[in-house]
């Protein structure tokens, strides 16, 4: 029978409960388990695709097209495990399945009520991801202990311990242990009222992660499990680190997968930790350096490329090279030029994104990596202005995407209107008023790779497959007029319908490619991408000083 974990926030938000699910994932998979992860939000919004980045941040693809939450990511990257749409729910989703069903009148007439129809569509969502190959499957709950919001997610997950059995059920909360610089000490007041509030709600918590910038003393331990109604042994101590990846590590040698196997009478072996001490050794310890410019118009939030910013990590960790990264603000290469903000980086990458706001800082950024023979990987949107870019300066077109320009003379990139879906085996159809919501081309896709090319040698081999989200295309009508002018289409199709990655000869690396490889990237498997980029970019510095 699947066991579960139900990881809940308290104190305040942002916390790192996904890091934390993700983390006692990759502890629990270390000593043979077979884990799956769930995220549940308690956003209206029936998925995070229309949210804005600023609000949300990244959003994560899946290989079926589900648009996630990016803890999804977190998740990903630190397990085997490949998400699908039934890894993440929220509230919209819920409220709408039950309002359909409502609408049909599958409840019969009934009084529909948040108890039991939500908390009951609640506990059917956790048992579709509870697939019958699991060992156990880790439950987060977004959002923050009192909030509102939260309530019906609570209550059902403290149902489903009398429904699955006491046996199968852990609740583990993360909360904060903070530092008052003022006082000199750490107080323990934040984490009994949170802790006191979910046993208001009906949930005792078996495992307390205390988020804490130092460690915790024994007899603080020893005060938090008397006020919380804990074991000492079940108070673990969560702390800042280097890096996310030394997340298990810390866990491990704080005794938690060992509480687990107590908990949920599991009986397993203790985790091999190898690999993570390998991916944390290269981390801290690389024998390289490089910086590279992530050239876009969110960087006021990281998290706006939370995979994009791993996927180079992993990249570094290939090459054995600390990777710096340079936040550059598309809108500010407008107002001071390339030259004066890129000068100083081994790489440029110009990430997805949408709208007009920036592009033409992008497309000089581009320029700039062509001119100056600067490695270039466009990813998404990256790839399209690097199309655009091309067209303008070497093909002498005045071209554009309609996404910026509808009445463009040259329209390069264009919104593709029809297209196979391989998973399905249907025709896909959007128009320009399409609903924005889970229109565009999503999930993982197919290419074929042309042999004596970057991306081949990347890969090492003939197809491969990865995840895309984006509306608009490469407009095949320019590709003799491209071909003509030094861009090699790399990856096309399997139909040959659709340009998937686009090279230009006479340059040490410049790629675009129109899917998202950092949403397949990961720490014990870097992406082949990122890893020939970083690879480019080490090659460019060493070449410029050779010293280095």
């Amino acid at each position: 029978m699947v066991k579960y974990i139900f990881v809940t926030g308290g104190v305040v938000s942002a916390l790192g409960k996904g890091i934390a699910a993700a983390a006692m994932a990759a502890l629990l998979e270390a000593k043979g388990l077979r884990v799956a992860i769930q995220k549940l939000d308690p956003y209206i919004n029936v998925d995070p695709g229309t949210l804005s980045p600023f609000e949300h941040g990244e959003v994560f693809v899946t290989d079926d097209g589900c648009e996630t939450d990016l803890d999804l990511g977190h998740y990903e990257r630190f397990t085997s495990f490949r998400a699908t749409v039934v890894n993440n729910y929220t509230t919209g989703k819920i409220y709408y399945n039950v309002i359909t069903k409502e609408r049909r009148g599958d409840y019969l007439g009934a009084t529909v009520q948040v108890v039991p129809h939500i908390t009951d569509a609640i506990k059917e969502a956790i048992k579709s991801a509870a697939t019958s190959d699991l060992d156990i499957l880790i439950v987060e709950i977004g959002g923050t202990v009192g909030d509102i919001e939260s309530l019906p997610f609570l209550e059902a997950i403290r149902q489903f311990r009398y429904n699955v059995g006491k046996e199968n059920v852990l609740y583990a909360h993360l909360t904060l242990v903070p530092f008052i610089r003022a006082a000199g000490e750490m107080k323990t007041k934040p984490t009994q009222h949170s802790v006191n509030e979910l046993r208001e709600i009906g949930i005792q918590p078996d495992v307390l992660l205390c988020r804490t910038e130092r460690p915790l003393p024994p007899e603080m331990k020893r005060k938090i499990a008397i006020h919380c109604n804990l074991d000492t042994d079940a108070v673990i101590a969560a702390l800042d680190l280097d890096t996310v990846y030394e997340v298990p590590l810390s866990l491990k040698a704080e005794g938690l997968d060992r509480l687990i196997d107590k908990k949920l009478q599991l009986n397993v072996t203790p985790p091999n930790t190898d690999e993570w001490e390998n991916v944390v050794q290269r981390i801290k310890h690389p024998k390289h350096e490089t910086t590279i410019a992530i050239v876009g118009k969110y960087v006021g939030l990281k998290d706006s490329y939370k995979s994009l910013e791993e996927a180079l990590i992993h990249g570094g960790i290939a090459n054995n090279s600390r990777v710096n990264l340079k936040w550059t603000n598309a809108e500010e290469i407008e107002k001071k030029g390339a030259e004066e903000l890129l000068a100083d980086v081994d790489g440029i990458l110009v990430p997805g994104g949408f709208g007009i706001r920036g592009i033409e800082g992008k497309v000089q950024a581009v320029r700039y990596a062509r001119e100056k023979k600067v490695p270039y990987f466009g990813i998404c949107l990256g790839m399209q202005l690097a199309v655009i870019e091309i067209a303008r300066t070497l093909c002498g077109l005045n071209a554009n995407s309609t996404e910026f320009d509808p009445t463009t003379p040259n329209p390069i990139i264009y919104l593709m209107e029809k297209w196979y879906n391989h998973r399905t085996g249907t025709i896909e159809e959007r128009t320009a008023d399409s609903q924005m919501g889970g229109t565009m081309r999503l999930g993982a896709y197919p290419c074929v790779l042309k042999e004596e090319t970057h991306a081949f040698a990347a890969y090492g081999a003939k197809e491969i497959s990865e995840r895309h989200r984006h509306r608009y295309e490469f407009n095949n009508q320019y590709r003799e007029v491209l071909s003509q002018n030094g861009v090699i289409l790399s990856g096309i199709s399997p139909d040959g319908e659709l340009c998937e990655i686009i090279e230009l000869k006479d340059h040490p690396w410049f790629l675009g490619c129109q899917f998202h490889p950092e949403f397949k990237s990961r720490p014990r498997e870097p992406h082949p991408l990122f890893t020939a980029f970083i690879a480019a970019s080490l090659k460019a510095k060493m070449d410029f000083f050779p010293e280095s």
